[in-house]
């Protein structure tokens, strides 16, 4: 991919709220989601800001659609997606473990051919495996293409599609005939939600259904997700739960929804590595990937 490309995909994206700016809101948008409704008061007591900058920072949120104002305060708005910008801001000490974790089990010795989906933890992924040599990425996300573009050591393959702005990922018709024409080793997917009953999901059906186009032609599917997404489900099925060979999570992680996957023959790897947990059932020694 030249560099007039990449600062063009570059250029495409959302402007982005200062890092101080971003953790606000995300901290407003846990404090409403634990908490159901709050006072403009009261999170400017938790936040330790000015009613000024509250206001800012809640007509930023509203204009998105993730909080809804009340008479003096808000609530937030639960079924809409954070994007991909805020995101990023959260959890990123998880975030980064997973991705050295993820990248540790793929192989380094021989030439690899991964499709990588979006997400901030897939381009964590992405760019820990960004020094690798030998190592095709296929990806429909700009977040994971911009980590890895300039990379002069990787070939990089960027699906057609139409882009999602909350996640910034192609999707669509192109992006699926992308998928439908390759064959991968390893499918690394993000998730809004993992779950043993049901299975990856995410927000969006179009996602889903070209995630899914991803997921099919891949040997092997790997789920990086921080320990918030386990045993949450949201609107839209990618794959069943025992689609998934490999899960890479955090110590956040529900222990009991960890198992009742491995039952199903997932192999969970649990970060940080010190001791590094595996839960594994004896149905998923030796087991072959069947689609």
């Amino acid at each position: 991919m030249s560099t007039a490309a990449l600062s063009s995909m570059r250029s495409c994206q959302p402007s982005v709220p200062s890092p101080r700016r971003a953790q606000r809101l995300v901290e407003i948008l846990d404090l409403l989601t634990a908490r159901g409704t709050l006072s403009i008061d009261a999170l400017c007591n938790e936040l330790r800001v000015s009613p000024a900058t509250l206001r800012r920072d809640m007509t930023h949120l509203e204009d998105q659609g993730l909080v809804v104002r009340t008479r003096g305060g808000a609530r937030a708005n639960t079924g809409r997606e954070l994007p991909v910008r805020l995101r990023d801001t959260k959890e990123p000490q998880a975030k980064r473990a997973i991705a050295i974790t993820a990248a540790a089990l793929l192989p380094v010795n021989r030439p690899l051919a991964v499709a990588i989906g979006g997400g901030s933890t897939a381009a964590e992924v992405a760019r820990e495996l960004g020094r690798r040599r030998r190592l095709t990425i296929v990806t429909n996300a700009l977040t994971t293409a911009v980590a890895v573009a300039a990379r002069p050591n990787l070939q990089v393959i960027m699906t057609g599609g139409v882009i999602r702005a909350s996640s910034l990922e192609l999707v669509g018709s192109l992006a699926e005939t992308t998928f439908n024409g390759i064959s991968v080793n390893v499918a690394i997917l993000g998730a809004d939600g993992v779950s043993a009953t049901n299975g990856v999901t995410t927000h969006d059906h179009t996602e889903a259904r070209t995630n899914h186009a991803m997921v099919t032609h891949a040997h092997r599917l790997m789920v990086v997700a921080d320990g918030s997404k386990i045993g949450r489900t949201t609107v839209a099925k990618v794959a069943d739960a025992s689609a998934i060979d490999v899960l890479v999570t955090d110590a956040s992680a529900d222990p009991h929804e960890l198992a009742a996957l491995a039952e199903l023959g997932v192999t969970v790897h649990v970060t940080p590595s010190r001791p590094r947990t595996q839960y594994r059932s004896s149905s998923a020694a030796g087991r072959r990937r069947t689609r």
